[in-house]
């Protein structure tokens, strides 16, 4: 931190701006009266009662208008600057709470509020704005940690698979399968590998803009469909498919993934068999500057909350894949289509279905 030279207090300078300009509101008070004595006439005063021997001329009275006058301004030095560093104590405490809690929150304590209470002005506005922003980076502190918690698991778990593996290969070397040996190592490189890649497509998102250009959406639907049709096939899905043109800007390999994701998504945890799966693309009927994607499938009732699920690693139905469809996935699917709708100016939108399974709705804007 810089070095700064220690100066004087908010509250100070706000007790002396008060002092001041209390005082030079009373000389200025007094500066009129004193012009306007100077037009009392000159010429000695007299009066008309015998009881008065003495009646004070317009110098004496000048020289007593001045004497009275200093010792009012020092009387308003004083009361100026008691009452204005009572007055800007006053108004400086809400200042003091936001300041508090600033260090609290520097010194690692985010969980601190200051919740202001009273008449609304400045200081409650940027009191809520420090909360809000203290909620957020709890929030992003909290996503974080759970990021870095996670992406170490996933990342062990193949790991410990490979040791293990080579640990029985290596105390038998000739009782090993060594055809199946390679083919499940290489499976399960295959998916730290996979792992390692959708992390680093999170953490590209988030720094580089996508590369714009036209792209209809319809056409990315056809083919992200045909891309999954093997995969459907396998689980035994049926996917329906209604779209309509929808020009929209964009990287047409990202929005390209992000439909196959939703589609992943859908296929993977849906029913053991007879599932569903309906896909459509078109102007958003509820408002025409934008184009709506939207995947829902048949499914098991979620018991988590769904916004948990664009949290990167989080699966539905906790840490456990989809069941029995050999292509388990790492929790980063809806992540990344959360990012590449937002590197998009669009969004994603997660509902659950009354009789099972997820409604996922990305709206992007429409091109013009």
């Amino acid at each position: 931190m810089a070095w700064r030279p220690r100066r004087l207090t908010a509250r100070m300078r706000l007790a002396l701006s008060y002092a001041l300009f209390l005082n030079v509101a009373g000389a200025a008070t007094l500066a009129v009266l004193y012009l306007g004595m100077r037009y009392v006439p000159s010429y000695p005063l007299s009066t008309t009662d015998p009881s008065v021997s003495h009646v004070a001329s317009r110098q004496e009275i000048l020289e007593t208008l001045l004497e009275a006058s200093g010792l009012a301004l020092v009387a308003l030095a004083v009361i100026g600057l008691w009452g204005g560093w009572v007055i800007a104590g006053r108004v400086l405490r809400p200042l003091q709470e936001i300041t508090r809690a600033a260090r609290r929150a520097a010194d690692g304590s985010l969980d601190h509020r200051i919740g202001l209470r009273g008449r609304r002005d400045e200081f409650t506005d940027l009191s809520d704005t420090f909360d809000h922003m203290l909620d957020r980076l709890q929030r992003s502190f909290e996503i974080q940690q759970r990021f870095a918690a996670n992406a170490s698991h996933e990342l062990r778990t193949p790991l410990a698979i490979t040791r293990t593996m080579l640990d029985v290969a290596r105390a038998d070397p000739h009782g090993q399968d060594h055809p199946r040996l390679v083919a499940r190592l290489h499976e399960t490189n295959q998916r730290g590998i996979e792992i390692v890649d959708a992390m680093l497509q999170l953490s590209s998102l988030a720094q580089t803009p996508p590369d714009m250009e036209p792209v209809d959406l319809s056409d990315t639907v056809r083919e992200a469909v045909a891309t999954t049709e093997g995969e459907a096939a396998d689980l035994g899905v049926t996917v329906s498919v209604r779209s309509q043109a929808s020009p929209v800007t964009g990287d047409g390999v990202l929005l390209r993934q992000l439909v196959v994701n939703l589609l992943q998504n859908a296929l993977r945890h849906n029913l053991p068999a007879d599932g569903g799966v309906v896909l459509t693309a078109m102007p958003d009927p509820q408002d025409r500057g934008l184009a709506l994607l939207t995947v829902s499938n048949t499914g098991p009732h979620l018991t988590e909350p769904v916004q948990n699920l664009t949290e990167p690693f989080l699966r539905g139905g906790g840490r456990v894949a989809a069941g029995g469809s050999g292509r388990a996935g790492h929790g980063l699917g809806l992540p990344i289509v959360a990012r590449i709708a937002e590197a998009h100016g669009g969004g994603l939108r997660l509902t659950p279905n009354p009789g099972g399974g997820l409604t996922a709705r990305v709206r992007l804007p429409l091109r013009g």
